[in-house]
């Protein structure tokens, strides 16, 4: 039996709700930290890194990490997936799966000290690192999305005189979008809890103040930066759900 438009709406209507109970709950945990903040007897060092322009210079630092490495994984890991499906580059598949399997096997602070030695330390640096150590994900998701689409449909639109250019980005990146998404989003989790790493190479971000917490024996400060950086990947983790539901393929 088909629903009604009204038990699909409700049904529409609560999964928008259970949606909402993430960032509530994120809400709750920022203002429980605030207010166990505030009562606390902050010293001269911890006023310096616990102060709202710190942690808001701090967290656009985290940020910008995040989605320049993102931006640069999308724009490498993509096409280069695409690449790898098509018959002509079949033979390179392994070889290059391997290395970016090499690349999520090196523990990140790894990558980010061998680019630093070689290039140098700052931002750029440190989102290459990142980059190179979330790649996998997006790649493999890439191309799993779109070895799994029915060879019937590609050769039903040949069949209606496509060519191959737009049989790909008419039929089977639409038909692979929720699995690349999901490639996506997991990759943008490790970017934000790898990007604390940054502060060992100059480029900032919210591991400045775990840092300086751990090293300075000041805890209200190491907590802050480790509760403001889960709360981070959280939020990411649900704005790319959001995205997910927002961007799949109607019928899917």
């Amino acid at each position: 039996m088909n629903d009604g438009p009204d038990t699909l709406k409700a049904r529409l209507g609560a999964l928008w709700r259970r949606q909402l109970i993430m960032p509530s709950l994120l809400v709750a945990i920022c203002l429980a930290l605030y207010g166990w903040i505030r009562s606390l007897h902050l010293d001269a060092i911890e006023q310096r890194s616990l102060n709202a322009p710190v942690i808001a210079h701090l967290l656009i630092q985290h940020v910008e990490l995040t989605l320049a490495a993102a931006a640069m994984v999308v724009a490498v890991a993509v096409p280069l997936g695409v690449l790898l499906t098509r018959r002509i580059a079949r033979p390179l598949t392994a070889p290059i799966v391997n290395v970016a399997n090499v690349g999520q096997a090196v523990p990140s602070i790894g990558v980010l000290v061998l680019l630093a030695i070689v290039w140098g330390l700052g931002f750029w640096p440190a989102v290459c690192a990142f980059a190179l150590y979330s790649t996998l994900p997006v790649l493999r998701n890439t191309m799993v999305g779109l070895s799994q689409i029915d060879p019937a449909i590609i050769e039903a639109g040949r069949g209606m005189g496509m060519s191959g250019p737009a049989v790909l980005t008419r039929i089977e990146l639409p038909l692979a979008v929720p699995v690349m998404l999901a490639g996506i989003r997991t990759a943008l989790v490790i970017l934000v809890g790898t990007a604390t790493l940054a502060t060992f190479v100059g480029a900032g971000g919210l591991g400045q103040l775990i840092v300086t917490g751990n090293n300075l024996g000041r805890t209200p400060v190491l907590i802050t930066g480790g509760v403001l950086s889960a709360v981070l990947a959280l939020l990411v983790d649900w704005l790319a759900g959001m995205a997910e539901l927002l961007l799949r393929p109607r019928g899917l």
